[in-house]
């Protein structure tokens, strides 16, 4: 069965961190569409004022109508899943499943800023001199560029029940170096039925630190 995956990255990362796994996924023969955001990294020069979590949502529902996307896996790597969550449900008709990786998972009303811990409010005020956008953390891949602040201080707004798609996995990276912020996430999702958990040993870049376990993952999403 063929599957069609919309690749969403987190904070200051763009469609480049999914490189393997795309050429990895359409070596099984599915369709796959990495995403990099408005205003950053091949699309930083796009960084105006106005750029939010509505904009990053709109590049996604437009790449999706674009290519005439239909039962789509949207995957969404840490803020990613404020991305997907939205883009779900401005095109509810066109998705299938929900997966997100290491990630926040929101409701409606709630921004990225409200569901993290302090240590990552803090990390949002580290801006750039234009103030339009956050700086990447020291240790993140050298081609991580700014990502615009008004991204994560957006409230998402849905007009839906997230519940209502077929499937919804949650990954969690178990090896964190030091506490994970998305371990409440995990515990919470874990006890529902109406989500598919999977703790797997790697830090929060779970397409660098566990690459294998990752693509079986979405592979038997997609066989699902």
């Amino acid at each position: 069965m063929t599957a069609t995956f919309v690749l969403v990255p987190g904070m200051c990362h763009g469609g480049w961190c999914f490189a393997d796994l795309t050429a990895q996924l359409r070596g099984h023969g599915h369709r796959v569409h990495p995403v990099t955001p408005t205003g950053i990294a091949e699309r930083s020069h796009l960084l105006p004022g106005g750029v939010n979590l509505d904009t990053h949502i709109e590049d996604v529902t437009a790449l999706m109508e674009a290519e005439d996307v239909h039962d789509a896996v949207l995957v969404g790597h840490s803020y990613g899943g404020m991305v997907i969550t939205g883009a779900a449900d401005r095109l509810p008709g066109r998705v299938a499943s929900l997966v997100y990786l290491d990630a926040v998972v929101p409701a409606h009303g709630d921004s990225c800023w409200a569901l993290v811990s302090d240590r990552e409010r803090e990390w949002y005020l580290d801006v750039v001199d234009s103030g339009y956008a956050i700086r990447p953390l020291p240790f993140f891949d050298p081609r991580a560029t700014p990502h615009p602040l008004a991204s994560v201080l957006q409230p998402l707004r849905l007009t839906g029940d997230p519940a209502r798609f077929r499937r919804r996995d949650y990954v969690y990276a178990a090896g964190w170096d030091g506490e994970s912020p998305f371990t409440p996430v995990y515990q919470r999702l874990r006890a529902d039925p109406g989500w598919t958990t999977h703790a797997v040993d790697g830090g929060h870049n779970l397409m660098r630190d566990a690459p294998g376990e990752l693509l079986e993952i979405l592979l038997g999403v997609a066989a699902a």
